[in-house]
């Protein structure tokens, strides 16, 4: 049986342990952090500047930002990163493909369904998925006929699988776009292995621990199209244009418009508050695995996409804007063993989970989610 990762508050004792000198390093002092701060609690999702560590002239300054992240996941959950490396129009030009191919005819995007969750590719229609924290079908049979997630993606994995091959467009429907998005992943790769390393050292691990476990890349490049819903239809119970939920890697990098509706749930209140979208940079989350394996020291939040403020249509209905997002679903290898890591079990104490292979904990969820 797999079991999900708790999102209560770490012990005092783990913080403690984390704080703690290590016999091989000097602990690292937090330094003065930026914030976007949501409502409620005073709820802060850091901002943080990771040229700091891309750019370090030094190991201590490396380690200064690797502490600031490990921190912000930690606390929260997400952090915004700014100056990331991945230029503006990277970004823009696969926002631009991904907005082309939903555009398609739904007959044309209907021939690359999604399928298999093993192979996890493929076009996924409205109302198809139900993305919850339950791990039970029939349950999520009948949320996903009560309230579908009104949402449409398209899933892209590594193209050079032996097993698994990728559903493209043909070029004359979606010029450009099979390129775009294999630049993109790749893209999205490398900057997964430079905060994997960030996170290595704010956990007084080698910076290099997490290289050999990640270099699969074993990763989902999710497209994501919000259209436009009348207001009527997201007031039924338990609707939302993606349900509350956990990833379920080690990171998610988002990519998202200005338009908002991600909602981050504070771990502290169990309220979900407003995730405002912040332009260049990128909100990224630990995962369920990561969870697992720092021993829950890592948080992976819950979170939601609700609708944002709707434009009225006449006296008793309004319409919710479009939006679009990218998500990059960071996993560890396919084969990996997800065990506690040593820096992250209080002495005397035993781990919280169970090991879990990648593949298995991950085809797990997605068998449950999707019809």
């Amino acid at each position: 049986m797999v079991v999900f990762p708790s999102t209560s508050s770490v012990s005092p004792a783990v913080r403690r342990f984390l704080s703690a000198p290590s016999s091989s390093r000097t602990p690292v002092r937090p330094t003065a952090r930026t914030f976007a701060t949501h409502a409620q609690d005073n709820f802060r999702i850091p901002i943080i500047d990771f040229s700091k560590y891309r750019h370090a002239t030094s190991a201590a300054q490396k380690a200064e930002t690797a502490q600031e992240i490990v921190r912000g996941f930690t606390d929260v959950g997400f952090i915004y990163l700014t100056n990331h490396g991945i230029p503006d129009e990277t970004v823009k030009g696969a926002f631009q493909k991904s907005a082309e191919f939903f555009r398609m005819p739904i007959e044309k995007k209907t021939e690359l369904a999604w399928r298999d969750p093993r192979a996890n590719r493929g076009f996924v229609k409205v109302g198809r998925e139900r993305v919850t924290q339950s791990a039970d079908a029939d349950e999520i049979k009948q949320l996903r006929e009560k309230a579908p997630d009104y949402k449409e993606s398209m899933e892209i994995g590594r193209d050079w699988d032996a097993t698994y091959k990728n559903y493209w467009p043909q070029e004359a429907d979606a010029p450009g776009f099979k390129s775009t998005m294999l630049n993109f992943f790749q893209t999205c790769h490398d900057l997964h292995v430079l905060v994997m390393r960030s996170i290595a050292l704010g956990l007084r691990l080698e910076e290099s621990f997490f290289d050999n476990k990640i270099n699969e890349q074993y990763h989902n490049l999710r497209l994501l199209s919000y259209p436009p819903i009348k207001t009527s239809l997201l007031k039924k119970e338990g609707t939302a244009r993606a349900g509350a939920h956990s990833d379920y890697g080690t990171l998610t990098l988002l990519f998202q418009d200005q338009v908002g509706g991600l909602e981050v749930q504070n771990p502290h209140t169990g309220q979900f508050q407003a995730a405002t979208p912040v332009p260049g940079t990128i909100v990224i989350n630990a995962g369920d695995l990561l969870a697992r394996w720092s021993n829950d020291v890592l948080r992976s939040t819950l979170h939601r996409v609700v609708a944002p403020p709707a434009n009225a249509v006449s006296d008793t209905e309004a319409i919710t804007p479009d939006r679009q997002s990218i998500a990059f679903f960071c996993n560890p290898d396919q084969g990996a063993e997800i065990s506690c890591l040593p820096t992250c079990l209080v002495p005397g104490s035993k781990p919280k989970y169970p090991s879990v292979t990648t593949e298995d904990y991950i085809v797990g969820r997605l068998k449950a989610t999707y019809t």
